[in-house]
């Protein structure tokens, strides 16, 4: 069955927490340095300049839902009606990419750093289940600050890659940091994504193993998916093991799976291994 391991919540919160810290800085200087905002980035619909505005959405966003000092007019933003994740994220995001424009892109590098400091501050000290809004995934949606964090790591990575290949500069990803968002926010992205219309009848599950990082319990079953880990030991119908980086790069569609499989950075075993790509196909992303 494997072995089971554990982790300390706050431990690895504040391990979170440092390598958002050191992540910032880098974004920082990477909007500095992209020499063309309107370059195609690594999101093909967006430029580079629209990448960078959308991460200034999302460290406002995030900021605001933690901090008093911060004001956003949700009303004016949030999309309206009872939308799926998809649909909403979709908006959402269209939506980002115009809260700057103009004059506004000039200073993002700023910004970001502006308000990196202040979700670090504000934050400092908080429980990692603290609850925190998050009106943009839907009516009285919440999360904890853990996954928080997690999330704005993972936005900063894998965005600031996106302006990286646009810019054709370096942007490393370790597997330290990956491992991080993995297990900090994916267990609860993981299952606010699940396609409802193609999980209608499913049951499987899945032994995620993360080479040197969190080990994932995925069941699909009733329509529903729960993610947990360090879970006992039980039957899964098929094991996915992959190294962190790849793993975060190819849940975000930034790698293909077969380029994964063919640099032997994800292989798929159990008793049916052929189901790996289901896995794939159950969770939507925008």
């Amino acid at each position: 069955m494997g072995t089971v391991t554990t982790f300390d919540p706050v431990i690895e919160h504040e391990k979170t927490r440092a390598a958002l810290a050191a992540a910032v800085p880098r974004l920082v200087r990477l909007l500095r340095d992209a020499p063309d905002p309107d370059a195609p980035s690594g999101v093909p619909v967006w430029s580079v300049g629209d990448v960078g505005a959308h991460l200034a959405a999302v460290y406002l966003a995030y900021c605001a839902v933690v901090s008093a000092d911060e004001s956003v007019e949700w009303d004016g933003i949030l999309p309206p009606g009872d939308l799926p994740f998809v649909e909403r994220v979709t908006a959402m995001n269209a939506t980002s990419v115009a809260l700057f424009a103009g004059e506004a892109r000039a200073r993002l590098g700023e910004f970001v750093a502006e308000r990196g400091e202040t979700f670090l501050r504000v934050t400092a000290g908080l429980a990692p289940d603290t609850p925190v809004t998050a009106p943009w995934y839907g009516e009285g949606a919440t999360l904890t600050v853990a996954v928080v964090t997690g999330l704005m790591l993972s936005e900063t990575l894998v965005h600031g890659l996106d302006i990286a290949r646009g810019a054709r500069l370096p942007w490393p990803i370790g597997p330290d940091e990956a491992s991080l968002v993995i297990g900090q926010s994916m267990p609860t992205m993981m299952r606010l994504a699940l396609d409802a219309e193609k999980a209608r009848g499913v049951s499987l599950a899945f032994d995620l193993v993360v080479k040197g990082g969190p080990r994932l319990a995925v069941v699909v079953d009733g329509g529903a998916m729960t993610v947990t880990r360090d879970a006992p030991p039980r039957a899964y119908d098929c094991r996915i093991t992959v190294a962190p980086t790849t793993f975060l790069l190819v849940s975000f569609r930034r790698t293909p799976t077969w380029k994964a499989v063919a640099w032997g950075r994800m292989r798929a075993g159990g008793r049916r291994p052929w189901l790996a790509a289901r896995l794939g196909e159950l969770v939507a992303t925008p």
